[in-house]
């Protein structure tokens, strides 16, 4: 049997590398994004998969409106697994990170996963199943001076979802967070930097699919760069300061 998904962020990145990985001819999609272009030429490729595929053009800042597409999505086909997925990212590299910049990226990576996440729990709950997976990041274990909002924003996204895992698992809803490291996608094709072990989407999907499947509740990868950030978040900031206070910034925008 197969399963009904709903991916925020769906037009391009790791969205888009989800959706073209779980498109199969009993799969059903549904997909939001911000560009409707993008977005027509991730579901083409979907549906020449087989998979039947739905998208919408959907702020995810603006509650009432996901909440209301996420109720039309679930009652066309109840939703198995939700992926909140959609961000945005900003940084310090261009001579700081404006306070709009700042709110931009939480409005987007912490309040739009919460209009994505709770309209979904009010569905799945009164049925006693679903999956609800929520993209957060390793830049969410220790802030870092290039980029402080996304990698706050992040770690709320983290620790929100791993509480939550523990409270609705006995209600049959489960709840993963997702950590990954560098994926090339437009997203990160801003840094001019080396970002270290940066990974295809395809594969970085992969790996998500494949964790989501197992019921893993914290999904990080690659592990080479998860155990260096585990490393420095364990560590007292006053022992690695120094050391980050080297690494490069990163362009707002």
């Amino acid at each position: 049997m197969g399963l009904n998904i709903l991916i925020t962020g769906g037009s391009s990145g790791l969205g888009a590398a989800l959706a073209q990985k779980y498109a199969a001819p009993d799969a059903t999609l549904f997909l939001s994004g911000r560009d409707g272009t993008r977005m027509d030429s991730v579901a083409a490729l979907c549906r020449a998969k087989g998979a039947k595929v739905e998208t919408a053009l959907v702020d995810v800042t603006d509650a009432a409106a996901m909440a209301a597409w996420i109720e039309r999505c679930d009652q066309e086909a109840p939703l198995d697994l939700v992926i909140a997925n959609a961000g945005i990212s900003a940084g310090t590299g261009g001579g700081g990170e404006t306070p709009a910049q700042t709110m931009a990226v939480m409005e987007t990576n912490v309040q739009g996963v919460l209009n994505t996440l709770h309209p979904a729990l009010a569905l799945m709950k009164p049925r006693g199943r679903g999956q609800i997976a929520l993209m957060a990041s390793l830049a969410g274990f220790r802030g870092l001076a290039g980029a402080p909002a996304y990698c706050a924003s992040k770690a709320a996204v983290r620790v929100y979802g791993e509480a939550l895992r523990e409270e609705l698992a006995p209600q049959g809803i489960k709840i993963n967070v997702i950590c990954p490291g560098f994926v090339k996608t437009l997203m990160t094709g801003q840094n001019g930097f080396p970002m270290p072990f940066l990974m295809e989407a395809d594969k970085a999907a992969r790996l998500m699919k494949r964790g989501l499947e197992k019921n893993k509740a914290r999904i990080t990868f690659p592990w080479r760069l998860a155990a260096l950030v585990w490393l420095l978040a364990a560590l007292s900031p006053n022992a690695t300061d120094g050391l980050l206070h080297r690494l490069p910034r990163k362009k707002g925008g």
